[in-house]
């Protein structure tokens, strides 16, 4: 094999790797809806190579919501390892919900019914699950989290808290997810004497 394949096969992937990071901004800043120029002239490449790689608008939202469930769900080991069980937790929940808070248009692309769309739900669930079962579990373990809840309901209820609000900015996203985290936590037990 020659070094001319392996070159364009590493050019490619930095332009993948490009688009995706420049659209993940765009998106954030200017909705899933930008213009395509938007996201190459920031990718720095042509928008010959946005089509090339995602010859539909649908093929590169779809990538970028798997890279970024792929970022939060990797994140969970390093947390665990790095802090206790119930920060760990916080730390993982704010990563979670900031990917579903700072896209703007997503929600509405995802429900649009485009078949590319399709696989995306099966693929949340299977790359969070495990991620958040792990995290839980510890906090489980060290009774700093309660017990009867599971990794896909709190998915799930991240996941609508995090829906858009009317006249709402992404902070007030934050506010209620932290709310709900707070409610995940295993209440200190009261001595006698506080008790009373």
């Amino acid at each position: 094999m020659t070094d001319e394949p392996r070159r364009r096969r590493a050019d490619a992937r930095r332009n993948v790797d490009a688009l995706l990071e420049a659209a993940r901004t765009v998106f954030a800043t200017s909705g899933v809806d930008a213009p395509a120029k938007e996201i190459t002239d920031l990718a720095g490449v042509g928008v010959g190579t946005l089509y090339r790689h995602f010859p539909q608008r649908a093929d590169l939202v779809k990538a970028v919501v798997e890279t970024g469930i792929d970022a939060v769900a990797d994140a969970g080991p390093h947390l665990c390892a790095a802090y206790p069980p119930a920060e760990a937790l916080d730390r993982w929940v704010r990563r979670f919900a900031e990917l579903l808070a700072t896209k703007r248009g997503l929600a509405s692309a995802l429900h649009s019914g485009d078949a590319a769309f399709a696989g995306l739900p099966g693929y949340f669930v299977a790359r969070l699950g495990p991620a958040l079962t792990v995290l839980l579990d510890a906090g489980r373990a060290d009774g700093s989290i309660r017990d009867d809840v599971a990794a896909e309901d709190v998915l799930h209820a991240i996941t609508q808290l995090c829906r858009p609000v009317p006249g709402r900015d992404p902070d007030y996203h934050h506010r209620i997810v932290a709310v709900f985290v707070d409610g995940l936590r295993r209440p200190a037990p009261t001595s006698p004497a506080t008790a009373a």
